[in-house]
């Protein structure tokens, strides 16, 4: 396992729909050590999630786990996750501000995402999944996937005066975020 560099906003591969993976190519060395990869350089920045393209692989894999992250004291736990060929489908119209941060953009800004989606992926074992994903979990899920599809969170930024350094973030608007979202996932239950 290797900590690769995270790209970070401007470097081309960030901006490129990223490509499938073909699933008989999952067991290969070389995929599960880009999984590996993944894994250990998500963990190192404290991560919530991350997509293959972020570290200059543009192939449809993200990864994805929340324990006691300090970045994130208010996501609910998601165990680590692997999705290959990851697909988003939303439920209904239900949507949520989320305030969000990326490891590859040194900014902070509210996107509007679905409460209720469905997923559906291979893990690194090439087992399919079909799950129903909610909350902020189905939030970080869109937002990995907005990854590979070669957007950024950035790009969904309705309202520009939200966006924030990290720091100017934690001084003058994390508290009344934290109250609102804790809010919201006491509601949904995730």
């Amino acid at each position: 396992m290797t900590v690769r560099p995270i790209l970070s906003i401007g470097h081309p591969t960030l901006r490129v729909r990223a490509a499938e993976v073909d699933p008989e190519t999952i067991n290969s060395p070389e995929v599960q050590s880009l999984i590996d990869d993944l894994i250990e350089t998500m963990h190192d920045a404290n991560g919530a999630g991350l997509a293959a393209n972020q570290i200059d692989e543009p192939v449809r894999i993200v990864v994805m786990e929340v324990t006691s992250n300090p970045r994130y004291p208010y996501k609910p736990p998601l165990p680590l996750t692997v999705a290959i060929n990851p697909i988003i489908e939303p439920l209904d119209d239900e949507m949520v501000e989320i305030n969000e941060g990326c490891l590859s953009v040194p900014l902070r800004g509210n996107v509007q995402r679905h409460v209720n989606i469905r997923v559906q992926y291979l893990d690194r074992d090439g087992v399919e999944h079909d799950e129903i994903k909610r909350g902020l979990t189905a939030g970080t899920w869109q937002h990995e996937c907005d990854h590979i599809d070669g957007k950024l969170f950035v790009d969904r930024v309705e309202d520009p005066s939200t966006l924030a350094t990290w720091d100017e973030f934690n001084e003058f608007h994390r508290d009344a975020f934290v109250e609102r979202i804790t809010a919201f996932v006491e509601r949904v239950g995730s």
